[in-house]
C-alpha cells in the first residue's frame, strides 16, 4: 500500500486582506493532473466595510474554475460576460490567447453581511490549445449530476465518475468531485483519473486509517478507504491527465517563457491588439508587477 503524497497549504494574500490557503503549486510538485493552482478561501464573514474586490487583471494559457460553498462573487470580463457566481455552480473561464476579468462584491450585496467560502483553481491547457480564443461558461448548480454510491453523496462537477458525466466541457481529461460522507461513514475512493488528490473542506477524514491533517492535499496513487469522523466530512477530489510542466508568472501560464514576456509587455502597454482587452464599464486595473518573470512566481486568480 503506497502512502499518499501530502502537500500542506501556505497563506497567500491576493490583496485587500483577502487571504487564501494555497495548496498548488507546491515545492514537491507543480500540478495534479491539469490542476496548477488550488486556492481555498473562507469561510470568511464579509461586511459592508470589507473590500475584497479583485480589479481587472489578465490571464493567458490557462483555465480558471470557481466553485462556492457559500456566498457570492460577481464575475465580469472583456468578452462582455457578467455572472453572479453562487454556491454549487461551475464557472469555467478559458483564458487561452488572453482574457481580462474582475471579481467583485455584487452591488446587491454591498450593504449586506454574508459568508464567502469556496475554491478557486487554475488548470493548464494542452500545449496545442494554449492559444484558443478566450471563453466563459457558467453551468448552474441544477445541471450538475449528483449520485449516491454506498454512503457517499457525490456531485460530479467536472469529468466522468461512477457512471455520471458532467456537462462541463474541458480540453483534456479532468476530474473534479464534491463528496459528502455521513458521520462515521466509510467509502472506498477508486482511482478515477491518471492523477488524483483529495482535500477535506469540512470535518475529519482518515485515509486508509491514517488521519488527514487539515489544509492538506493528499495525492493518491491507488484506491483509498475514506473514513469520516463523528460530524461527517465534505471533501473534494481533483485530478486528470497530466499535461507537463508550465512556466508560471503572475497571472500567466505557458510552455514558453517568451510568450509570458510578450503578454507582460502587452498588459503593461494595455494593448488590445494582444488580447489584453478592457472590462466594459471598469476603468481600474491591476498594474503589471515590477518583478521579472520566473518559473514559479504566481498571482491573483
Amino acid at each position: 500500500m503506497s502512502a499518499p503524497q501530502l502537500l500542506g497549504a501556505h497563506a497567500h494574500d491576493l490583496g485587500g486582506g483577502f487571504v487564501v490557503r494555497r495548496l498548488l503549486p507546491a515545492a514537491q510538485r507543480q500540478a495534479v493532473g491539469p490542476f496548477l493552482f488550488f486556492d481555498h478561501f473562507g469561510p470568511v464573514t464579509v461586511t459592508p466595510a470589507d473590500n475584497h474586490d479583485v480589479r481587472p487583471h489578465p490571464h493567458i494559457g490557462l483555465a480558471t474554475l470557481t466553485y462556492l460553498f457559500d456566498g457570492v462573487i460577481l464575475h465580469r470580463d472583456n468578452l462582455g460576460y457578467t455572472q453572479r457566481i453562487e454556491p454549487g455552480a461551475i464557472n469555467w473561464m478559458t483564458a487561452g490567447s488572453g482574457i481580462v476579468h474582475s471579481e467583485r462584491k455584487p452591488e446587491a450585496e454591498r450593504n449586506s453581511t454574508y459568508v464567502n467560502h469556496g475554491l478557486q483553481l487554475w488548470l493548464a491547457l494542452p500545449e496545442s490549445a494554449q492559444e484558443v480564443p478566450a471563453s466563459f461558461v457558467h453551468t448552474p448548480a441544477s445541471a450538475i449530476p449528483e449520485l449516491q454510491d454506498g454512503c457517499a453523496q457525490v456531485r460530479v462537477l467536472v469529468g466522468q465518475a461512477l457512471g455520471a458525466q458532467s456537462p462541463v466541457a474541458t480540453l483534456s481529461p479532468t476530474l473534479y468531485l464534491d463528496i459528502r460522507l455521513p458521520a462515521h461513514g466509510q467509502w472506498t475512493l477508486p482511482m478515477l483519473a491518471d492523477e488524483q488528490a483529495v482535500y477535506v473542506v469540512q470535518g475529519d477524514l482518515q485515509l486508509d486509517g491514517q488521519p488527514l491533517a487539515p489544509n492538506t492535499l493528499a495525492v493518491l496513487s491507488e484506491s483509498t478507504v475514506l473514513s469520516a469522523g463523528p460530524e461527517g466530512a465534505r471533501l473534494m477530489v481533483v485530478g486528470g491527465q497530466p499535461l507537463g510542466r508550465r512556466f508560471i508568472w503572475w497571472n500567466f501560464v505557458s510552455t514558453s517563457r517568451e510568450r509570458i514576456e510578450q503578454a507582460s509587455r502587452a498588459w503593461a502597454a494595455m494593448d488590445p491588439s494582444q488580447g489584453m482587452g478592457q472590462v466594459p464599464g471598469e476603468a481600474e486595473h491591476i498594474p503589471l508587477p515590477e518583478r521579472k518573470p520566473s518559473r514559479t512566481e504566481s498571482g491573483a486568480a
